[in-house]
């Protein structure tokens, strides 16, 4: 299988991060062809392509910029660079390896909705990329590409970076707009959303999209959106990033089309299980906000597109890939994932703050041995309860790993709670109706 490279090309070309390479290498033609077509012919042009959001919603990105209204006269661009998924290190990649890509793609997209300013909102512990994104904005910006009269034109906008303070819950776009506002990175009642008035950075049309997103769009602009839409599939066009990690014995990065499956990347290109002997037994496919699937034959044989890994109940999100063999207790993966969204969750909510504690405690419970049969079922009733009546979506996630793993790896739950039933001690009543 020949496999098209477009977002990571850092890895072909030798210093492809520093400016006077990515130039060599066809770099900021894509914002200069997009200067000379108008902003409408751009946006149109990326809702061509297909592209979807690759943040993990798979939202068309060409729609969403369309909803950016043209008579306000303040707008922003706002990339999340945020990255908090467990298990997702694929934009951390884009901007260590090829940040111009970012910077071009940011500058397109900022075009096409006439805005006048780009933030890149990156996680507190990623301080030397936004570094060095700073000097690349500088260097772009001696050759005319950022600023005012952009490529002599009369377009002009600066470019920010911002670092956050480490929070998961800022990988949500109001979330993420509240932090970059100096306000708790709690998210917001919409509506208002992000394009509208109202719901942006500061109150104007903003649109926020991820990294990887973004990464594409120099590639669209370029090469065209036929070009595109010839990769991946009719509902998932182009490549996607893929990040394994797990028990496997090739972790790392992988850019694969749409059509490519589960197998051929576990296995052919991550070199099967980790461990000689152990086979596959679970999958998170999108970190652990995506529903955990057996690997099975039927999950291996699926292609790791938005419509297909619909079809066997997860979805492939931000396809942060964790594998696991045999040798795991899927209950300790439901409690590891729950500590997570608990340490996480930002309080506002009710239903994610009291529900994700009480789901932390049942499990330990269960886990040390002292869990009845019943605790099984309290905490696939809690964690039902949870999804779907918070602002956000991290209550959903949080309640994501006890409903599927409770409904998928039921045995690993039961051989705990039956532990505590084998060794249930008999009542003093009928210690003495023994002795009798």
């Amino acid at each position: 299988m020949t496999n098209p490279i477009i977002l990571l090309r850092g890895q072909e070309v030798p210093n492809i991060h520093q400016y006077d390479v990515y130039v060599q290498h066809g770099g900021y033609q894509g914002l200069k062809k997009a200067l000379g077509m108008s902003p409408d012919e751009v946006i149109n042009e990326v809702k061509n392509s297909g592209l979807r959001g690759r943040g993990g919603a798979g939202f068309p990105a060409g729609v969403k910029w369309s909803f950016i209204p043209k008579n306000e006269p303040v707008k922003y661009v706002t990339v999340n660079a945020d990255e908090s998924e467990t298990g997702t290190f694929k934009d951390r990649l884009i901007m260590e390896t090829n940040p111009h890509q970012l910077i071009e793609g940011a500058l397109i997209c900022a075009y096409a909705i006439q805005a006048k300013a780009v933030y890149i909102y990156l996680r507190g512990e990623f301080w030397d990329v936004a570094h060095q994104l700073d000097q690349c904005i500088e260097d772009a910006r001696k050759d005319g590409w950022v600023g005012k009269n952009i490529g002599g034109g009369n377009f002009s906008c600066e470019v920010y970076t911002h670092l956050g303070a480490g929070a998961y819950i800022c990988g949500e776009e109001s979330a993420l707009l509240n932090s970059l506002e100096g306000k708790l990175g709690q998210p917001r009642v919409r509506p208002p959303f992000p394009a509208q008035k109202g719901g942006g950075l500061y109150g104007e049309p903003t649109v926020v999209n991820n990294v990887e997103t973004i990464a594409n769009v120099p590639w669209i602009m370029v090469n065209g959106a036929a070009e595109y839409k010839k990769i991946g599939t009719e509902q998932s066009a182009g490549t996607k990033l893929y990040c394994v990690s797990g028990h496997v014995k090739k972790p790392g990065v992988y850019e694969l089309p749409f059509t490519a499956t589960f197998r051929e990347l576990l296995y052919d290109i991550c070199g099967g299980p980790s461990v000689e002997g152990r086979n596959f037994k679970a999958l998170l496919p999108s970190g652990g906000s995506g529903p955990i699937v057996h690997l099975n034959d039927q999950v291996l044989d699926t292609r790791m597109s938005y419509e297909d890994t619909a079809k066997i109940g997860t979805i492939i999100g931000s396809a942060s890939l964790i594998v696991m063999d045999d040798s795991v207790d899927i209950t300790w993966v439901a409690s590891k994932v729950t500590k997570f969204f608990k340490h996480e969750s930002c309080g506002k909510c009710t239903p994610c703050r009291e529900g994700t504690y009480w789901l932390d405690k049942v499990i330990d419970r269960i886990l040390a041995g002292e869990g009845r049969p019943e605790d099984v079922k309290l905490i696939e009733n809690v964690a039902k309860n949870m999804a779907g009546i918070t602002l956000c979506a991290l209550g959903e996630f949080a309640a994501n790993p006890i409903i599927h793993t409770i409904k998928n790896f039921p045995d690993d739950f039961n051989q705990h709670v039956a532990k505590k039933a084998e060794t249930k001690p008999v009542p003093a009543k009928k210690l003495a109706a023994a002795g009798d």
